[in-house]
């Protein structure tokens, strides 16, 4: 069963329920931001993750005596490590900075309406992010241009669902590419005087290193600071994933690999034969053409011996080993099931940044300026990053300070109140919801909705007639627990 959404639509910042963005939304504050954590600030006073909701939580604790609980975001996943966990709270704190920044243009808007229109800027910068700066650098440029090519407008028979090997094998293949080291590094990108490198299963569900040692700095200067490995046939993954897995409420150490092998099994996925001739790729059947497809002959027996039939071939180990096409991180295999994917989720997606009647032509300009280092950048003592995060570069040399790379400028998203806007006033608040403003009809109208757990009681719209809204406003009511 699918718990989260295919779309590319920031819901690991937003949650796939309404149940849970309400929990992270900050609704008492009125101000359209995400909540953050109440009992921890970093060093520099920016916001932290907020904590689960049940506690004591199951995340590892370090010896201070304060505990530090598992951190809450939209994907369940965020405290698996310390670089995720990083990254989600570069989200978080890029919600608010937008947010602040649209009520400052925008005072006539509702926390709701600015809550929104920030969530749509964010699921646009996750689309840019990933399609423009992170997507060709896996598949290479020419599979991209081959499976992806240019976006040419919503297509309604496309379907953008997640295939199931994409998410059960294909898109895995980010598991080889883990380093068994996290390191930490200083402002000089060296490696930090106070907080030493670690073991990557020291960072496994720890975002107590996040809070007292140093916060998502260190970390992230370690991620970008540091080449991915080179998928080696003879070593797919490093041992931290395979040997010292750590997994909550499991005593013992797990095999990340032996969880791909089984979870495609589980699935039902055909072999690895079968999705080459998917991909209009030749079926291996040789071990000749094996030793070809893989390039090391060494490692094509050992598949040989252990599957006795190619067609046996589990796809995630087949994809894995195929050589590494030009300026790509995966094999044609790969390349060909990603690329397919992706092309699906932006020409399916009716919401997707570029798609018709979703942004304006300026806000389209002002979104393609921002990139993950710009975002480093504004929310974090980060002062100098690569001009593209994804390419690993020396540093100083391949560094450069902040106020070169481009910013959006949200005056893109200044909107002045409409003559009937001030005819009628803001619509009437309501306890436990909220109100969105549309035109569609040709008339203001206020388009009310109720906080999870609640339920609307009367009118769903008022409309703006004369100088007065047509109706009372509605009321919330229910229990939201």
């Amino acid at each position: 069963m699918n718990a989260i959404t295919s779309f590319m639509d920031a819901s690991l910042v937003y949650g796939h329920s309404s149940q849970l963005t309400s929990f992270l939304r900050d609704l008492p504050g009125l101000n359209g931001k995400l909540a953050v954590n109440e009992q921890f600030k970093d060093p520099k006073g920016r916001a932290y993750l907020p904590f689960v909701a049940s506690l004591p939580s199951t995340c590892r604790q370090g010896l201070q005596q304060e505990r530090v609980e598992c951190f809450s975001a939209g994907d369940s996943r965020v405290n698996e490590g310390m670089p995720l966990t990083s990254l989600h709270t570069l989200w978080l704190r890029e919600h608010n900075r937008i947010a602040e920044a649209l009520k400052s243009i925008n005072g006539h808007w509702s926390p709701e309406i600015i809550f929104q229109e920030t969530r749509k800027i964010i699921g646009a910068l996750h689309q840019i992010i990933t399609m423009r700066d992170y997507v060709p650098k896996i598949i290479g440029p020419e599979s991209f241009e081959h499976y992806i090519g240019p976006y040419h407008g919503y297509d309604p028979t496309t379907d953008p669902s997640a295939s199931n090997v994409f998410a059960t094998a294909a898109f895995r293949f980010g598991h080889a590419t883990i380093p068994p080291i996290l390191r930490r590094l200083n402002e000089s990108f060296q490696p930090h005087e106070r907080f030493p490198h670690l073991r990557l299963h020291d960072t496994f569900f720890s975002p107590w290193r996040i809070v007292k040692e140093g916060g998502v700095e260190p970390v992230l200067r370690g991620i970008i600071g540091t080449a991915a490995p080179v998928v080696s046939t003879n070593m797919l993954m490093a041992e931290e994933l395979t040997e010292r897995l750590i997994v909550p409420n499991v005593s013992q150490h797990m095999d990340l690999a032996s969880l791909n092998l089984q979870r495609g099994r589980d699935h039902g996925l055909p072999g690895y034969n079968d999705w080459r001739v998917f991909c209009g790729l030749k079926r291996v059947k040789t071990l000749d053409h094996l030793k070809e497809v893989v390039g090391d002959d060494m490692v094509a027996e050992m598949i040989q011996t252990v599957y006795k039939h190619l067609d046996n071939m589990d796809v995630w180990l087949g994809g894995l080993v195929e050589r590494l096409l030009p300026g790509s991180r995966t094999g044609a295999l790969f390349s060909c099931l990603i690329g397919k994917q992706m092309k699906a989720l932006r020409d399916g997606d009716s919401f997707w940044w570029e798609a018709d009647g979703v942004f304006t032509q300026q806000q389209k300009v002002e979104l393609s300026k921002v990139s993950l280092s710009r975002i480093i950048c504004d929310n974090t003592d980060i002062r100098e990053v690569p001009y593209d995060s994804f390419r690993f570069g020396k540093y100083p040399t391949n560094y450069v300070p902040c106020n070169h790379i481009p910013s959006m400028n949200v005056n893109a998203w200044r909107h002045e109140r409409s003559r009937d806007s001030e005819q009628c006033g803001s619509p009437p608040k309501i306890k436990n919801g909220d109100f969105t403003l549309s035109s569609s009809s040709g008339k203001l109208a206020a388009l009310y909705s109720c906080y999870h757990g609640f339920q609307l009681k009367g009118a769903a719209a008022l409309v703006c007639e004369g100088n007065r809204w047509s109706d009372k406003p509605p009321q919330c009511k229910g229990n939201p627990h």
